[in-house]
């Protein structure tokens, strides 16, 4: 007897008339404003300008896109370039299909690019922006709950995720809902970075790396559960090994920064301190001004209340 469980779209695409809003894209699309709106209130606090995060967006959002394409299109090359597949499908990103590894390589590249232009370190502002990816991956992999794809193995499980699509050789059926699990532990690593860098002041890029460990940790063990095709190396999937490794590039990262810049960068964009030094002088000015006139008008009021009297 069915007692529970989580229901699947019955299709992942809606019309506005003669436009498709895929839920897939609609996904990806949230998590990016959520990534720079939380990015922007930490990169303010640690005095830097409003915008500046939005700015450099703009290369690494469509270099991330590119890379997280690249990489899923590179490691399952079968789907697209085998006998009887499309390679025009390669391009069609809204089917799903973005690996996260490309999109933070290459998403970092169009980082750079932005933070060089700007004369930002780029570690400073990955540290504002790490937990801001990880809401990104957490409302991003939702996506997946849209296209009814990656679920893990067969569970009877009340929050079993039930799949009702048979395409692309899919068994209608109830599933563990990783994309679910992996939701919650991208919250996690959010709560986590933001926690751990109020308590420890992290600097120079180890926000960030605390991110990918943590994100890593969780990607290891919700891999085992999922039942889609992939590559194996040496019996594990070549996910699991991307996220082995790069966890440990990521822990060797934290620890050598901490020792070789300890603490935090005072200064993370040049230019930001002396304008608010202006604007705080300018406010400075006009309350001056404010309250000579203030004083003249009330002396002015005395000296008319002494020639009435």
């Amino acid at each position: 007897m069915e007692l529970a469980y989580i229901p699947s779209p019955s299709h992942g695409v809606y019309h506005l008339g003669p436009i498709p809003l895929r839920g897939y894209a609609f996904c990806i699309i949230v998590g990016v404003f959520v990534a720079v709106w939380l990015g922007n209130k930490r990169w303010l606090a640690r005095g830097g300008q409003a915008g500046t995060i939005a700015d450099i967006a703009v290369w690494a959002v469509p270099f991330g896109l590119v890379g997280g394409r690249l990489y899923h299109v590179i490691t399952d090359y079968e789907l697209y370039f085998s006998e009887g597949r499309d390679w025009v499908d390669s391009f069609k990103v809204w089917e799903g299909g973005l690996g996260i590894w490309g999109a933070i390589a290459l998403g970092a590249v169009g980082a750079w690019i932005g933070c060089r232009r700007r004369g930002i370190p780029l570690p400073a502002y990955a540290d504002a922006i790490a937990p801001g990816i990880a809401l990104a991956q957490a409302v991003g992999r939702w996506g997946n709950w849209f296209n009814q794809e990656l679920y893990g193995k067969a569970t009877d499980l009340p929050w079993a995720l039930h799949i009702t699509s048979s395409a692309d050789g899919r068994v209608p059926g109830y599933y563990h809902p990783t994309f679910l699990y992996e939701s919650l532990w991208c919250v996690g690593v959010a709560l986590l970075v933001i926690w751990a860098d109020r308590r420890f002041t992290l600097g120079h890029g180890r926000a960030f790396a605390l991110y990918v460990a943590a994100y890593c940790v969780g990607r290891f063990w919700i891999e085992y559960l999922r039942v889609d095709d992939a590559h194996h190396v040496l019996g594990l999937r070549l996910n699991n090994w991307t996220a082995l490794v790069v966890f440990l590039l990521a822990v060797a990262y934290l620890v050598i920064s901490a020792k070789k810049k300890p603490g935090r960068e005072e200064v993370v964009e040049p230019g930001a301190l002396e304008e608010k030094a202006e604007a705080d002088a300018e406010s400075g000015e006009t309350d001056e001004a404010e309250k000579a006139d203030d004083s003249a008008k009330a002396d002015a009021e005395s000296e008319s209340a002494s020639k009435k009297s």
